[in-house]
């Protein structure tokens, strides 16, 4: 075979090897550059993320998810069989419990607090451990029924409890 001829044929193989390593490329780039756009916030996210756990026979819990979904919070939630460990581990005091316990910007979040004093919360960010909307008030985010005077959500910090907003 003339020398021109397989020069020829080697220019053809790299070429076809160049196309093939291109698709290639294509194949594993596209999705990933899918995923990763998928996971950057969208212009309507506030960016907040949340974790909240809570018992899976809470109806009311579950409700109250789909209230912060509703407000643009991105939410992890946890079923856990015994909600009073999160309580514990974070020195909740036992005054201030309610039936769900929601973690975000680094405080805690205790019972159906109404999305706007959560925004409060980490605007301001108060040099303290979380807030509380005790017990499960009728009328209040999650909750049925109706509300009948001012929620007063408290602030907690080393276990000393303040009025933190009356809503």
């Amino acid at each position: 075979m003339p020398k021109k001829a397989r020069k020829g044929r080697r220019k053809q193989k790299r070429s076809r090897r160049s196309r093939y390593a291109a698709l290639l490329a294509l194949v594993v780039a596209v999705p990933l550059l899918v995923i990763a756009l998928n996971n950057q916030p969208s212009e309507e996210d506030n960016g907040l993320v949340a974790e909240i756990f809570y018992s899976p026979f809470c109806g009311c819990c579950k409700e109250y998810v789909k209230y912060l979904r509703g407000n643009d919070v991105r939410v992890e939630a946890y079923e856990v069989n015994d909600p009073s460990k999160v309580k514990l581990e974070l020195d909740i005091p036992r005054s201030m419990w309610a039936c769900h316990t929601l973690k975000i910007g680094g405080y805690y979040v205790e019972g159906h607090v109404p999305i706007e004093v959560v925004y409060k919360l980490l605007e301001e960010k108060p040099d303290i451990d979380g807030i509380a909307l005790p017990g499960m008030p009728a009328g209040s985010p999650g909750m049925g029924g109706v509300k009948t005077e001012p929620f007063i959500i408290y602030a907690i910090s080393d276990g000393e409890v303040s009025v933190f907003a009356e809503v």
